[in-house]
């Protein structure tokens, strides 16, 4: 079965996320470990992390949970000073997912801004090569996510992001510690066409050619609010968006679309699909994340 969750709040101590998830009916949670507008953090509070631990334990989650990084980390730029800020950062934020048990910690590739694409992923490569050097032995994988690819972003296509992967594990010699995250939004929106179960299971058929889907650790189930190719990332409900509601064509049943694809596939398993859809309750007083979970379900075979 897929282990489905979501991006919950840590507001008043981390593990709020975890009661919260279980309190919906979660199989996983992903979390910032830190404020992710700040480029400094806080030391970890020794009674929080203990207090996460020990419910992440009780939940048997230890295997499951994700972490998304800061947005203000860029290891594409140009920049020296911005980029080593952003090694600094992407260091801390693998050390906390570390202390905390969390297995994935899911990053956009960079934005090349004044360089180049080549420019920008040797200068990525670069930077992984410092940040594995400094967190030798840690088990917590970093996940390039797949983006729109609006501006100078990198990350739009599946052998941009295998290229990619491949130049880190060549300063690195660390395959293990860098894997994928795929977001359904960013992937329709970026060009690839979701809103079928036929054209996303040819999309997942191209993933896994060019970047393996054993390599995929973790998903973010978004429906898309802008159309296919668009470049606008911009996550819509379940069945609500253009995956699930092409505009050229009638509505598709749920199990039509291409979410159906994804949670169904048997590579896929096992491993997180974090929705990253609005909060709030619908106008029942019904969690939105309920609503979410409820839509994915009906749609496993």
């Amino acid at each position: 079965m897929p282990l489905f969750g979501s991006h919950l709040s840590v507001a008043g101590g981390m593990v709020n996320a975890l009661i919260e998830g279980e309190r919906l009916k979660m199989d996983t949670v992903q979390v910032f470990t830190k404020n992710q507008q700040q480029w400094k953090a806080r030391p970890l509070d020794p009674k929080a992390s203990q207090d996460w631990l020990t419910e992440l334990k009780r939940l048997g989650w230890t295997d499951r949970a994700v972490s998304h990084a800061s947005y203000l980390i860029n290891l594409a730029s140009p920049d020296d000073g911005l980029w080593n800020k952003s090694i600094d950062l992407m260091v801390v934020e693998l050390e906390r997912c570390e202390a905390l048990s969390i297995p994935f910690l899911v990053h956009h590739p960079g934005a090349y801004t004044t360089s180049d694409e080549d420019a920008g992923l040797t200068r990525i490569a670069k930077a992984y090569k410092q940040i594995f050097k400094r967190t030798k032995g840690f088990r917590t994988v970093s996940c390039l996510e797949d983006t729109v690819g609006s501006g100078s972003n990198l990350g739009r296509t599946f052998d941009q992001l295998a290229d990619l992967r491949g130049r880190i594990i060549d300063q690195t010699g660390e395959p293990a510690r860098v894997g994928f995250c795929l977001d359904t939004c960013h992937a329709h929106a970026g060009g690839y066409d979701m809103s079928s179960r036929a054209s996303a299971d040819a999309a997942l058929d191209e993933f896994d050619r060019l970047c393996g889907l054993d390599n995929l650790r973790c998903l973010h189930l978004n429906d898309s609010l802008k159309a296919m190719g668009s470049r606008r990332d911009r996550h819509a409900h379940i069945g609500e968006g253009t995956i699930t509601n092409p505009p050229e064509r009638k509505r598709r049943a749920l199990r039509d679309s291409g979410f159906a694809a994804v949670v169904n596939r048997p590579e896929l398993r096992g491993k997180p699909m974090i929705l990253e859809t609005p909060k709030g309750d619908d106008e029942k007083g019904v969690p939105h994340d309920s609503r979410n979970l409820r839509r994915l379900r009906q749609m496993v075979d």
